[in-house]
């Protein structure tokens, strides 16, 4: 029997990625980002591992590019996953830093969601997963803009999942903590230690898709339990 399809966005490296391969061995991936040359590598890596992976190369702040990449696409499991994040003071922010993470973290997510969810309502199954962050419930200076588009992601996610779940799809967020990642630094010691891995982020999404069909996990917030000591200087 053929694998449902995971639609993942943002896959082509850090948390998006580490999702994609983590489900690969139970879906088949479709892995949608902007670097065709990080998808093809995210799809031999898949394939070498016995797993079907097709790439789709897409700008996600484009709402006519999504809709004619995912034209036609019947996928179990939507990933919102994409996102990006420029921390600074607003009046040291320009107007296209604004946009891009606007257009990114909470635009792309109405349109992708919009161009896969009639086919899940339709089939009355189906399983929306966005990835957000615990900056949707905190603020802090230098996050004027990331941390209105992740509060505004945790008020789509809860409105929608009040919307659909009488058809039979699920909504979850998952929210991590500090990550170790290009979005923030790679180095778990830089983020005061406490950062998980993106592999951490990327169980816990498959955790959330295998809760049984009568269950479900709307919020989940995971956080790394003990801190990562930084390597001793000169070594590793």
């Amino acid at each position: 029997m053929a694998k449902p399809i995971a639609l993942v966005t943002g896959a082509s490296r850090g948390i998006g990625r580490a999702i994609a391969g983590r489900l690969a061995p139970d879906y088949e991936i479709v892995a949608a980002a902007r670097s065709a040359p990080d998808l093809d590598r995210l799809a031999s890596d898949i394939r070498a591992g016995g797993g079907t992976c097709t790439p789709v190369p897409v700008d996600l702040t484009d709402s006519t590019a999504i809709a004619r990449a995912l034209n036609g696409l019947e996928a179990d499991v939507l990933v919102n996953n994409a996102g990006v994040g420029v921390m600074k003071p607003l009046l040291e922010m320009t107007p296209e830093e604004w946009h891009r993470q606007v257009d990114l973290n909470f635009n792309a997510l109405y349109h992708v969601t919009r161009a896969v969810l009639p086919g899940m309502v339709s089939r009355r199954r189906g399983h929306v997963v966005i990835v957000g962050s615990i900056s949707g419930r905190s603020t802090y200076a230098g996050g004027t803009a990331y941390t209105g588009t992740k509060h505004a992601v945790m008020a789509f996610a809860e409105c929608l999942l009040l919307e659909v779940r009488d058809q039979g799809v699920k909504v979850s967020v998952v929210n991590p903590g500090s990550v170790a990642t290009e979005f923030g630094g790679s180095d778990p010691a830089s983020k005061g230690g406490w950062a998980l891995r993106a592999e951490d982020v990327a169980e816990t999404v498959a955790f959330a898709l295998s809760t049984p069909p009568n269950v479900l996990v709307h919020r989940v917030e995971v956080r790394a339990l003990s801190k990562v000591k930084p390597a001793p200087a000169g070594g590793p």
